[in-house]
This record gives structure tokens, C-alpha cells and sequence, in this order.
């Protein structure tokens, strides 16, 4: 199964940046961008692009005991980037503030760690913690897209839950993957999934 491991944001900071991302989205008038469905939206702790099914039991089971440890921690979202780089983009992103980024860089960590205990395959890319708003299949200018993002500050929430997603490619609209939360994983919460 294709998975990953993610912070949701709550319906406040969501709405917000769906409001923010709608006029820049209307002004793509070319169509050169995906941008990201709006129930798509979510911050990716930890991808895992092969979880056996054997596997997700145990990583279930040392996650809820990991997460129930952690802290809830404040984040916002704020900023905004383009991978690989903003002259020659295939992501346009939407940041986190620094205050929340160390517990999102730790948990990322940890996440990847009992994901690769538990047997599934992970993702090494270099964790950068985002929101991506827009894809393209070809590399492309993006500095003004950027340059239009970054101004974005949205509301402070309170991260108080990790989820685990399957991911099933082209099952949505469109053409979308289709997204369905396995696993809910709460912070400081008790341990169970």
C-alpha cells in the first residue's frame, strides 16, 4: 500500500489557506499548474511508498505508543518555496513557521524510523516540512507564483493528532489518488489506533 504519515490541518487554518490559494489558483489562466484538490491538502510527515500489509499492524502499534509520548505543538503555516527550485519548478509549496518546524523534523524522523523497523519502504528524501499547493509534470518558472505565496501567514493551531494515509492512485476525481485515513494517532493521547 502506498502511505504516508501526516498532519492534518484543522478546518480553521484549512479554510484559510483555501481562501488564500482560490484567487492565485483563478489567476493560473494558462493552466501550467495542478493545483492541489482542496481535500488534498496536508502537511506529509513521512512517505512510504511501499507499506506491506503485514507491516501496517506493527507500525500501528509502535506509532500509537510513540505518539502518546509526544507533546501537541503549535504550528502555523506561512511562506511558500518551490521544489527543486523556484527557476525550474515541478512543487510550488506553502511553509511552516520555524517555530514549529523542529517538532515537525523530529517526528519526521521518528515516523520514518518505526516505519523502517515495522518493514515498509520510506521515502530518503530530505525533509522539508510543506504543504504542497501546486505540481507540474515538467520543470517551470515558478518565482512569481512563489512571489505571490509567500506574503501567506495563516492562523496559529494546535497539532494534536498524526494520521496515517493510504494513497490510492487515479481512484478519485479526476483522476486523483483517493486518500482514506487508516490510522489516527494522538498526541500525548492514549496508546491505540
Amino acid at each position: 500500500m502506498r502511505a504516508f504519515f501526516a498532519v492534518l490541518p484543522p478546518s480553521s487554518a484549512h479554510e484559510d489557506l483555501v481562501a488564500h490559494l482560490q484567487p492565485r489558483r483563478d489567476a493560473d489562466t494558462g493552466r501550467d499548474w495542478r493545483w492541489t484538490r482542496e481535500e488534498h491538502l496536508h502537511l506529509t510527515l513521512a512517505f512510504l511508498p511501499d507499506l506491506p500489509d503485514r507491516a501496517e499492524d506493527p507500525l500501528v502499534e509502535s506509532v500509537s505508543a510513540w505518539a502518546a509520548r509526544q507533546e501537541p505543538a503549535p504550528l502555523s503555516l506561512g511562506g511558500a518555496g518551490a521544489f527543486p527550485d523556484p527557476g525550474g519548478a515541478k512543487v510550488i509549496w506553502i511553509g511552516v513557521d520555524e517555530g514549529g518546524a523542529g517538532s515537525l523534523r523530529a517526528w519526521s524522523r521518528s515516523l520514518r524510523d518505526h516505519a523502517n523497523h515495522a518493514g515498509a519502504e520510506v521515502d530518503g528524501q530530505r525533509f522539508t516540512p510543506h504543504v504542497t499547493v501546486a505540481r507540474s509534470s515538467r520543470r517551470r518558472p515558478a518565482g512569481r507564483w512563489v512571489q505571490a505565496l509567500d506574503a501567506y501567514r495563516g492562523p496559529r493551531f494546535v497539532v494534536e493528532e498524526i494520521v496515517l494515509i493510504a494513497s490510492h492512485l487515479g481512484q478519485g476525481a479526476g483522476g486523483s489518488p483517493r486518500y482514506e485515513v487508516r490510522h489516527r494517532f494522538p498526541l500525548g493521547g492514549p496508546v491505540g489506533g
